[in-house]
């Protein structure tokens, strides 16, 4: 990927617009639930005005000690799977509902780089997970390229872009049948 083909903070500034109106508009509160973007998702989110009507918080966890206390995720899991892993995004994105007032979450974790990576979890895997309170979570995992900066910029975008599909297909679920 091209530094001319990455998410730029306008972009990034758009979507989070863009999301907060349609979170407003279903009454959501979103948490977030951050590794390897230390934030950022909950950065680009209020950075626009008005979030708090429907951001509720961030949480930015890196240790495993942080995983477990802040969000929940299980020592067996960490121990079995690693911090960058479907079942980790999971735990993640659940604890991230279950210890907060959102109604939506989204959680990340991957590895940015330069280094960390293996060959069964390159530099650039990143698991994205999404949930409704209520609901099941969803988790993707994502292969960006680039170096570190890059990496972290594709999932805030890819992160916030799953947000909405999220709220897609709960408005799919909710609507009644012809």
């Amino acid at each position: 990927m091209t530094p001319a083909d990455l998410p730029t903070d306008a972009a990034l500034l758009a979507a989070a617009e863009a999301l907060g109106a349609r979170l407003q508009a279903g009454h959501h509160r979103l948490v977030t639930a951050e590794s390897c973007t230390g934030g950022w998702i909950a950065k680009a989110v209020t950075d626009v005005a008005g979030c708090s009507g429907w951001f509720d918080c961030g949480m930015a966890a890196y240790s495993y000690e942080a995983k477990q206390a802040l969000l929940g995720v299980r020592p067996q899991t960490l121990e079995t799977h690693g911090a960058v892993s479907r079942e980790t995004a999971i735990e993640m994105v659940s604890g991230a509902l279950a210890n907060s007032g959102g109604t939506i979450a989204v959680a990340v974790t991957g590895i940015a780089g330069p280094g960390g990576g293996t060959d069964d979890k390159p530099v650039g895997s990143v698991w994205i997970a999404w949930k409704l309170r209520g609901g099941y979570p969803r988790a993707t995992l994502f292969r960006f390229d680039g170096g570190r900066e890059a990496v972290r910029r594709q999932t805030v975008a890819a992160a916030l872009a799953g947000l909405g599909e999220m709220l897609d297909h709960a408005a799919k679920d909710i609507r009644p049948s012809a």
